[in-house]
Parts: C-alpha cells; sequence; structure tokens
C-alpha cells in the first residue's frame, strides 16, 4: 500500500504516505464548494506532473553530468465541464537559471527525458499538456 486517506469532513483529506509518514492535507477548491485553503486533488495531479517532469530531467541530468539546481516549474491547471468537471489542460512552464548554458546536445537530453516521465505518460490523452522550455539566451 502507497498511502491511506482520512476524510476529515468540510471536503477536507488528510493523505499519509505509508513508507515516510509524510502527511499532504487536500482541500476542494472554492469553485467546487471547498475552503480552497489547501491543494485541491486536482492541483496534486498537476504539481505531480510537473515535480514526476523535473525529477525523471534530474535523473538524467545526473546520468549526463548537467546541472539542474534552482530549475523552476510552474504549473497552471485548467478545469473544464464538458460534461463533466476534469481537467482540461495542465501548463508546464520550466525556468532556468539565466547565469547557465545548455547545449542543443543537453538541451535535448532534458527534454527527451522529462517527456517521458510516468505521470505525463499516464494522463489521459485528452489532457491537452502544453510545456515550455525557457532556456536561458533563448
Amino acid at each position: 500500500m502507497t498511502s491511506k486517506i482520512l476524510y476529515k469532513g468540510d471536503l477536507r483529506t488528510e493523505c499519509v504516505h505509508l513508507q515516510s509518514g509524510t502527511v499532504i492535507e487536500t482541500d476542494a477548491p472554492k469553485d467546487n464548494q471547498g475552503k480552497g485553503e489547501r491543494f485541491s486533488p486536482t492541483d496534486l495531479v498537476a504539481t505531480a506532473l510537473g515535480a514526476c517532469m523535473v525529477s525523471i530531467m534530474g535523473i538524467a541530468g545526473r546520468t549526463h553530468n548537467i546541472d539542474l539546481s534552482d530549475v523552476s516549474v510552474g504549473i497552471e491547471k485548467i478545469m473544464v465541464a464538458d460534461p463533466l468537471r476534469r481537467i482540461g489542460e495542465i501548463k508546464v512552464e520550466f525556468s532556468f537559471p539565466m547565469d547557465r548554458i545548455y547545449t542543443e546536445k543537453e538541451k535535448l537530453i532534458l527534454e527527451k527525458a522529462a517527456t517521458t516521465c510516468p505521470v505525463l505518460l499516464s494522463l489521459h490523452e485528452e489532457v491537452k499538456k502544453s510545456i515550455a522550455f525557457n532556456w536561458p539566451n533563448g
């Protein structure tokens, strides 16, 4: 078992990662009857995509000696209702430190790694995935 989830009432859950004991609480978003005081479950899906992509890039960086320290990932989740409420699009934007130079080969390695992450490959094909790599100096 990976995790255990306890419904706390008022549209809030407490999720425990069983191996580490780490706890994440979720709330339903304000636009869906919740308080919006925590990540929503769909926020976690979108955030998991960015975290997975940069982690797989980190593995590739370690393998190829490419420095990824201080790379940031911005996530935007867009909900749709067609006819049921679901994630319609996830925008992922990578920003690399401006004082670092990456070769074309390194960029290719990192972009390929990012687009082979298990979360990306697990998302339904109807969820649009918009991915931008903001490399320094273009």
